[in-house]
Formats: structure tokens, sequence, C-alpha cells
């Protein structure tokens, strides 16, 4: 496959992420398909077009089920609100699409086994989901370390995941506060993105005891009235893995100060890493090794030696940023489609993380541990 067209549902945050990997992918990933930007698709026909003539986008509409019988299109990106990943998905997959779905894959738990069960049944197509964090070349460098043992046996977890776009009570009501429209609050924004790197390092969570709560129980909608808040604030558990280790899991979208507060730990026989996601190009390794007083941390910094890193700049320690991470996603998604090795979060893989959040709030009812 010489040439790929794409449609891209959606002009918000995700969407211009999406659309800027398109246009980057094939410059930075030499041996990928070419990305058409074919069609883009959103709801304001003005606004749409605009993006469309901005981002490159050949055309634009405000029918995404139009998409679905274009002959120019053989993947669809989507990146609309939650509520919407299940029905467009799986209609895309049936009329013979490629699907890049952003995060978290749906509102319930049966709406994304629907999704899995589409792309088990597709014939051929690759399906990825948004965790583009898992792409950071820092964290993949982790990954190696603890599977070459640098830090020996690994029997501790602590991770967390704080953002304050929602830490004051003032700001408005929207529909990303409701379980109809967007399901799940902090689990199915920030808590996957944890989760994602969690399982990544740790293999799977294969039990756990949530605590999940809403803080700003409502806040003012139109009209001088308050709404109510009906999905999570904070979420944090104990969690134990399949190997027998285990780990403390935290979240907030209303942690004043936090921008992109995505920070993790491992902790081992020989030493430990942590990571944090506000200072991405940077790893920091502990070995217990040599004379105890000369020990100390390690500041790794993301250089070309570091997988994918190369690709996209050939300095070290000049840094990636989000929008990368996104390019080396969608060329992750690329290879996938054209049947090479690829790192892709597919749907059945999803899955996977879609269980764990779902466990959080299962566990918060009940007040137990849950298997996962």
């Amino acid at each position: 496959m010489d040439r790929i067209g794409v449609a891209l549902i959606g002009t918000g945050f995700m969407g211009k992420c999406h659309a800027m990997a398109y246009g980057a992918v094939k410059a930075v990933f030499g041996d990928v398909p070419v990305v058409d930007r074919a069609v883009l698709c959103d709801v304001v026909a003005a606004h749409t077009a605009k993006c469309a003539a901005d981002w490159g986008f050949a055309k634009s509409t405000t029918d995404w089920r139009s998409l679905l019988s274009d002959p120019s299109i053989q993947l669809i990106s989507i990146t609309s609100p939650n509520g919407l990943h299940r029905e467009m998905a799986v209609a895309a997959l049936e009329a013979g699409k490629h699907v890049w779905c952003e995060k978290p894959m749906a509102l319930t738990i049966a709406d994304a086994e629907a999704m899995a069960a589409a792309a088990a049944n597709a014939k051929g197509q690759a399906t990825a989901l948004g965790y583009g964090y898992l792409r950071n070349p820092a964290l993949q460098f982790a990954r190696k370390l603890i599977a070459e043992g640098a830090i020996g046996e690994v029997f501790d977890f602590r991770g967390s995941v704080d953002e304050d776009y929602m830490a004051d009570p003032a700001l408005p009501w929207s529909w990303r506060l409701t379980r109809k429209d967007a399901g799940l609050g902090t689990l199915g924004d920030l808590t996957v993105h944890l989760i994602s790197l969690a399982q990544e390092l740790m293999g799977n969570i294969s039990s756990l005891s949530a605590m999940v709560d809403v803080v700003h129980k409502q806040r003012p909608a139109a009209g001088g009235k308050m709404a109510e808040v009906e999905n999570d604030d904070i979420a944090h558990a104990l969690v134990r893995f399949a190997s027998g280790a285990r780990g403390v899991l935290s979240s907030s979208r209303i942690a004043h100060g936090r921008k992109n507060g995505l920070k993790i730990e491992v902790h081992g026989s020989k030493g430990m890493l942590w990571l944090d996601n506000e200072r991405m190009n940077e790893l920091n390794l502990y070995v217990a090794e040599g004379p105890p007083e000369q020990r100390g941390f390690r500041r790794i910094l993301s250089g070309p030696y570091h997988a994918a890193y190369g690709k996209l700049c050939p300095a070290p320690g000049h840094g990636l940023g989000f929008n990368e991470l996104k390019v080396i996603e969608a060329a992750e998604l690329l290879y996938a489609i054209t049947g090479r090795k690829s790192e892709s979060v597919n749907f059945e893989r999803g899955i996977g993380i879609e269980k764990v959040i779902h466990a959080f709030a299962t566990s918060a009812e009940t007040h137990r541990w849950v298997e996962v």
C-alpha cells in the first residue's frame, strides 16, 4: 500500500492532533504510506470547511455516515465525544475501514465490548486507541531497562495522573460531566493513561480496591441554575498485578497547578526508576551499586539512541512534545495497516484498560476488592 485515504471526525483538541500527525508522519517515518487527507467532518459546516482548508483536507462534510461509502477513504479517525465512539467505530469497521479512535473506548463496558467484537469480526482492518504517552521514548527505554533486569525484580508501582482543568468550582457545567454523554469522568479521561503505562511496565492488573468521588457536586449552568456533576473528580486505588506485584494509582481532574501530572515510579530489588510527563524527555534511574556515598539518581535525557526519538530529532536533549508522540502513534497504526509489527493499542488490548477503570467504579460502589 503506497497511499491511504483518511477521514477525520472532530475538529477539537484531539482532532487537530490527529490532523498534524497525518501531515507529518510520512516526513518523519519514510517507511509508511503517503497519507491523503481526504475528508474532515464536524457538525458546523463553516467551521469544518475552514479547518479542512487550514489542515490540508481535500473537502469537508457534516455527515459522518457519508464517509462509510466513500471509496477514497480507507482509514477513519474518531475524535468525537465519547458517547459517539461505539456507533461510529462499529459502523466504520462494518464498512471495511480501518479505525483510529480516541480514548476512552466508549461509555460502558458493553459498548467497548461491542467495538472489540466488531474489530474481531473485521476482514483485515486495523484498529488503534489514542494512548500516545506509551510512545514516549523515555517510557519505552524504561520498559527496556526493566526487561533487562536493570532494577532487579520489580515489586511495586506507584503512579498518579493529575490535571487542573476542572479545579475551579466556578467553572461551568458541561456535557463532559454527565454519564449519558461522557461516561466516567477522571477515570475515562485521565486514569486510562495511567493504567496504560502501569500495564505496559508491570503487566496486567488483576484486582483492585478503589475510592472514587465527586468533590464539586454541582456547577453553574445556564439561566443561573446549578447542575449536578454525575461523574468522578477523583479516583484512587490499591492494585495487585498478575505477577504478584502491587501498586498505588491516584488520579484527579481538580488538582490545582497540575497540567500534565502523569508520574510513575517502579521499584525493584536492585533500584528504581521514575518518570514525570511534565518533563517527558527525562527518565530518572537509581541503581543500588557502588559505595553508598556515591549512589544517586541518574537523569537520562532522551536522544536518538532511544526508540523513535531519532526519527524526529537527531540531537539528544532537545526534547519531544505531546504532538510528536501522536506522530509516532500514527506511524504504529500505519504499520499495523500494512501488516508490519506494530505497538498500537488495538481494540482487543484496549478492552483490558476499560475493564480496569470500570472495576474502579464497581469497587468504589461496593466497598470491596474487585477482580479484573
